[in-house]
């Protein structure tokens, strides 16, 4: 896998794929669950960069942006596998696949052919932690344990906002 400094988890005020979503949490909350969730991890990183660009949020605008306000680092972007196998229907993908390195983490029922990738896409070779945040609020909703998906200091918040 590619060797990085940090990750930033980006917070997205408005993915242009939920647009109807009606259970996405506000902003904030998403952004309070993210940051509890990796506090303690130094190298892990809650951000609310798209906070302040125009919505939908687009990744490349996002990743373009990252580039003219941090010039001295170089962005890679991690996407699931489900995220993968859609990739062509993102905005400007052929340009994010030309300028930027891509690592696809693997997702249950999302195969990739890593054969197929291009030369800067990388598949992730690494344990598959099954979690998903529709099988988080379901649980949420039928009152069952969190505590196989979710860091231990997160459950009451994810409790709160979801119930």
């Amino acid at each position: 896998m590619a060797s990085l400094d940090e990750i930033w988890f980006v917070v997205s005020p408005l993915n242009p794929f939920k647009k109807s979503s009606t259970s996405l949490l506000d902003d904030a909350h998403r952004l309070e669950l993210a940051q509890a969730a990796l506090s303690g991890e130094k190298s892990l990183k809650a951000s609310d960069f798209e906070f302040n660009l125009s919505k939908p949020s687009y990744m490349w605008n996002t990743l373009q942006r990252l580039t003219q306000e941090f010039p001295d680092r170089e962005f890679t972007l991690i996407i699931g596998a489900d995220n993968w196998l859609v990739f062509d229907r993102w905005k400007n993908y052929r340009d994010i696949i030309a300028n930027y390195r891509i690592v696809v983490y693997p997702r249950k029922n999302s195969p990739i052919d890593k054969t197929t990738l291009p030369a800067n896409v990388t598949l992730a070779d690494t344990p598959l932690y099954n979690v998903s945040s529709t099988d988080i609020r379901r649980r949420v909703s039928e009152c069952k344990s969190l505590h196989d998906l979710v860091p231990d200091n997160i459950i009451p918040l994810v409790e709160k906002y979801y119930k």
